[in-house]
């Protein structure tokens, strides 16, 4: 009898587990469709920003601005790296902050520990490096719905900054949003920003189309050049959301299938224990009767 009822506990255990991952599945695919649509939308806006730039790249030839060359007096020795690991708060979302912590962890002995400037986007990346006894030098809190004057906030503060030559790169660590069915973990050069060649325009869309700017194309260029720092790294944290409620709702759907498949089994052992007690109380029914007689 003890043995059924432990295994009556353990089902209802698993039973209430299914149900709240079954809810979490259910929560993350929501905002996945969210997140989802924001990024799509601002794929074009992205991508018609990275057009614009590489015609007036093409037109504007040589480029001398602080965003691509740094400081007019130069980049100082002493300036560092700054890499911007972007994690989650929240974890439950299978191997997601673990793909990006592997890959930041090898850019950063690429580098060096201690010749660049750790920034952490998430409280799960803060916990890990810290545990690793990396010095962080700023917890960039964002959440898993970036807003734009954030963003642009934190990207006019790495321009500032690499600009003034207190930084002598900013590198982003992200997962790449490709496909709902791959995503990616990436290193992004946000600065000094690489300028397109100046065929790319045509080799990707055919001949280049002439076109008059007014102002001058290297004015629009120099304008422009900040726009797409602020657009390239909100775009990467609209990427990094998307990536993470994928991975939390394919992680809480293989956990929902699991637990179905436990609570059948349990049943099953259930049923078992059960049928064998009732046959040993029949048994031991009938053999006190036969000694009665």
């Amino acid at each position: 009898m003890a043995k059924a009822r432990e295994l009556k506990k353990r089902q209802k255990a698993v039973g209430n587990i299914k149900r709240i991952t079954r809810t979490m599945q259910m929560i993350a695919t929501s905002k996945f469709a969210r997140a989802q649509g924001r990024a799509t939308q601002s794929k074009p806006y992205s991508e018609g920003i990275f057009e614009l730039v590489t015609e007036l790249a093409r037109r504007a030839g040589n480029i001398d601005h602080p965003l691509v060359s740094g400081p007019s007096g130069g980049v100082p020795k002493t300036a560092k790296p700054l890499v911007l690991v972007v994690t989650s708060d929240r974890g439950l979302c299978g191997p997601y902050n673990g793909s990006i912590i592997r890959t930041a962890m090898r850019h950063l002995r690429e580098i060096g520990f201690d010749n660049c400037i750790v920034e952490v986007a998430g409280r799960k990346g803060l916990g890990v490096f810290k545990f690793n006894g990396i010095t962080i030098g700023r917890h960039v809190q964002v959440g898993d719905n970036p807003t734009v004057e954030d963003v642009h906030h934190l990207a006019n503060d790495y321009m500032q900054r690499f600009t003034a030559g207190e930084v002598s790169a900013v590198h982003v660590i992200f997962m790449n949003f490709i496909s709902v069915s791959r995503q990616k973990p990436e290193v992004l050069q946000l600065l000094p920003l690489k300028p397109p060649a100046s065929d790319d325009a045509g080799e990707a869309k055919g001949p280049a189309v002439e076109y008059d700017f007014s102002p001058p194309a290297p004015q629009l260029l120099a304008d422009l050049l900040p726009v797409t720092v602020r657009t390239t790294l909100f775009q990467a944290f609209l990427d990094a959301v998307v990536s993470e409620h994928i991975a939390r709702m394919v992680a809480m759907k293989a956990a929902t299938d699991n637990a179905t498949k436990m609570g059948k089994d349990l049943s099953r052992r259930f049923n078992r224990a059960r049928q064998t007690q009732i046959t040993t109380e029949l048994t031991e029914i009938i053999s006190g009767a036969a000694a009665l007689e």
